[in-house]
């Protein structure tokens, strides 16, 4: 079936968090005496910030209430969102306003799908927002990659089909989620962790609208 709308990851595709969030999770966990490292920073990517929180603890083998996860998801945001909010236009990923340009120019349509509860600072700060026709991150949705509820809502929100959409994605459970709500998908990173991906490239400057055509029979 012919693609007729593409829907973007954030973190990882768009635009490179994952630096604000090791560091503000490293600070978190440093706060309560023990460390963080870049490795178990991996594991986090695609999932919810509270998912996240659970995971470290567990690292750290400290167990908390649930008030007071709340406090420290709150406080590892703050210092997150402190960053982001220097981020600027210059780090927006290789390829990603060309490719976004094209597609746009081309008549697909085009909705952000994120886990993040901050994409739209992100957004906002990258000059990225006018792009986009609908915004699903984490305000709008409450199951976490690989479930596929942000893309099968964000397929809601264009008016498209499952089968109509095009999902792009750095991280295994963000392809999983793709494939649960039956779209095709372009994994940005390597072939070698991205495998159940329709197709998978470095970065978005490797991808043209005559690449959307040919995957239009994939």
């Amino acid at each position: 079936m012919k693609i007729k709308a593409c829907l973007f990851d954030l973190d990882g595709v768009l635009v490179d968090t994952a630096i604000y969030h090791f560091k503000a999770w490293k600070q978190l966990a440093n706060s309560l005496g023990f460390d963080f490292t870049e490795e178990q920073n991996e594991q986090l990517k695609g999932i919810s910030r509270m998912e996240s929180l659970d995971r470290i603890l567990n690292w750290g083998k400290l167990q908390k209430s649930d008030e007071e996860k709340v406090a420290l998801a709150t406080k590892k945001n703050e210092w997150y969102v402190a960053m982001i909010e220097q981020m600027t236009p210059a780090e927006v990923l290789n390829g990603t306003v060309d490719f976004l340009t094209s597609i746009k120019n081309a008549g697909y349509r085009i909705a952000l799908g994120s886990a993040s509860k901050n994409s739209a600072i992100i957004l906002q700060r990258t000059n990225l927002a006018h792009f986009f026709d609908a915004i699903v991150d984490g305000n709008l949705v409450s199951k976490s990659k690989p479930d596929p509820e942000v893309f099968l809502k964000g397929a809601e929100l264009l008016g498209m089909k499952a089968q109509e959409c095009l999902v792009f994605e750095d991280a295994i459970a963000g392809i999983e989620a793709a494939n649960r709500a039956g779209m095709r998908s372009v994994g940005i990173g390597s072939p070698e962790v991205l495998t159940e991906a329709t197709i998978v490239v470095k970065d978005l400057s490797r991808l043209s609208v005559a690449h959307l055509h040919q995957m239009d029979e994939l």
